[in-house]
């Protein structure tokens, strides 16, 4: 009997029919399919890269998989779009021409756009590597060939009155209509009064006059600047130009009508037009501190205006 036993369990082991061995190969093959699944999981990490198309450097990287969820993963890229925005963002700084007559070319504008940037983001599939800052840029619509000629004709003039005794609030309108004094805007540019003056503080070299506070006369740094946009506004309105931006004061007051005037406060009220004509045009601004006048001209050349 030992014998036919012992060939049996010969043919058996011989055959691969032990069960330990058919449990060990269970086992392997387990986790050779364990392990082809974490290869295939590792494949599919996606990391974003952002671009800086001006520089073409990487300035973030992104890996979707590690956020719980899309929601999560959207507000965490709105974020990063508003910082990255602010960084970037910037009005267009006007060309202007100096005393000699030479151009001097201005700022471009520059805009992120947040949501754009955001949307490429959340849309890029497992083959997106890079994403693009959907940045524009556009620059002053002028040239020096464009500005020969430019005093020429008047489209538009205002002047206002003031007091020439009161010395700090004559300084402060002479000191702001000269920041404006032959800026050109070429076709389709625009002006922000606030990025041209800046903030009419004390430490920009502004001096103490009368401003308008909560509907009450009171002494601030910056008072006359008012003024200067005030009779800015008029004459852009009667050359006929695109008012962009506008606030009035809360109180009346003595140099414009009711409703003339053009209010400015840095940071949250702005005065903006922009040239809708098909040509450039120059602003002159002239400040005679003894008579107490400040007028604002908008010219532009003869061949332009007659075609």
């Amino acid at each position: 009997m030992r014998k036919p036993t012992l060939f049996l369990l010969s043919v058996l082991l011989l055959g691969g029919c032990s069960i330990g061995e058919e449990k060990q190969i269970v086992h392997s093959e387990l986790h050779q399919i364990s392990s082809m699944e974490m290869v295939a999981k590792q494949d599919y990490v996606q990391k974003i890269s952002v671009i800086d198309p001006r520089t073409n450097k990487v300035i973030k990287v992104f890996n979707p998989n590690e956020f719980l969820n899309e929601e999560e993963y959207k507000t965490m890229l709105e974020g990063f779009a508003k910082e990255v925005a602010s960084g970037i963002d910037q009005p267009m700084k006007p060309a202007k021409i100096n005393t000699n007559g030479e151009l001097i070319p201005g700022q471009s504008k520059m805009i992120m756009h947040e949501k754009e940037l955001v949307n490429r983001l959340l849309e890029s599939s497992l083959f997106t590597k890079e994403v693009e800052l959907p940045i524009t840029e556009t620059p002053p619509n002028v040239t020096e060939d464009t500005v020969v000629g430019l005093d020429e004709v008047v489209l538009g003039s205002f002047t206002t009155y003031f007091d020439a005794s009161v010395k700090g609030r004559v300084f402060n309108i002479a000191k702001s209509a000269n920041e404006i004094n032959n800026i050109v805007l070429g076709p389709g540019d625009h002006f922000y009064f606030n990025s041209i003056i800046g903030n009419a503080s004390k430490a920009n070299g502004y001096q103490l006059a009368t401003v308008i506070v909560n509907k009450e006369f009171v002494p601030g740094y910056g008072g006359g600047v008012c003024q200067t946009s005030s009779t800015l506004y008029n004459a852009v309105a009667e050359a006929g130009l695109e008012i962009l931006e506008l606030h009035h004061h809360s109180k009346s007051v003595g140099y414009v009508p009711v409703g003339k005037d053009a209010t400015v406060a840095y940071g949250y009220k702005d005065f903006k037009f922009a040239n809708n004509r098909p040509y450039p045009v120059v602003l002159k601004a002239n400040v005679n501190e003894n008579a107490g006048t400040i007028e604002f001209q908008i010219r532009s050349a003869v061949n332009y205006v007659s075609n």
